[in-house]
């Protein structure tokens, strides 16, 4: 179940991360396995979350790979290592929807979202033909060590407009 999409504009968000390169086949064991990759950096450094972890798309190739940025947001910008690095997400426009169920039923709320979008003729940001997103984000908002039942999970998915 997913709520209306709707447009909201969102500040600059810096993060830390660790990038993979999956398939649609490996994509659910390996992501969830970096995440607390990720906040184990984030705590041998001191640095608290600033708010749920996501999933940044930056190539979608759904029959070859997908490069995914597994990130945490941050209060401020950091520098990296050679495993995790920092960065930035755009402040701007997003088009967003919240989906309330079990993770496999993603797929549908994202097209759910492409189609309301292409539907109000809003453009993605984009950076050339090979589906490069400025932010193409997977929010997970559910805990599951807090929340074990998957079908009650919160995900808000955002992707970011062209300005």
């Amino acid at each position: 179940m997913h709520t209306e999409p709707t447009v909201a504009e969102r500040a600059a968000q810096p993060y830390v991360a660790i990038k993979e390169l999956v398939t649609m086949q490996t994509i659910g064991e390996v992501l969830p396995k970096v995440h607390p990759e990720v906040f184990g950096w984030l705590g041998a450094h001191g640095i608290a979350p600033a708010g749920a972890p996501f999933w940044k798309y930056d190539l979608i190739d759904m029959e070859r790979g997908l490069e995914v940025e597994v990130g945490v947001p941050i209060a401020a910008p950091t520098t990296g290592d050679e495993r995790v690095f920092a960065g930035v997400l755009p402040a701007g426009r997003y088009a967003t929807l919240q989906h309330t169920g079990h993770p496999s039923e993603l797929m549908a709320a994202t097209a759910a979202l492409l189609d309301w979008a292409k539907g109000r003729d809003l453009k993605w940001d984009v950076s050339g033909a090979d589906e490069r997103w400025a932010a193409r984000l997977e929010i997970y908002q559910t805990d599951p060590r807090e929340q074990p039942d998957m079908n009650k999970w919160e995900t808000i998915l955002a992707f970011k407009l062209a300005d």
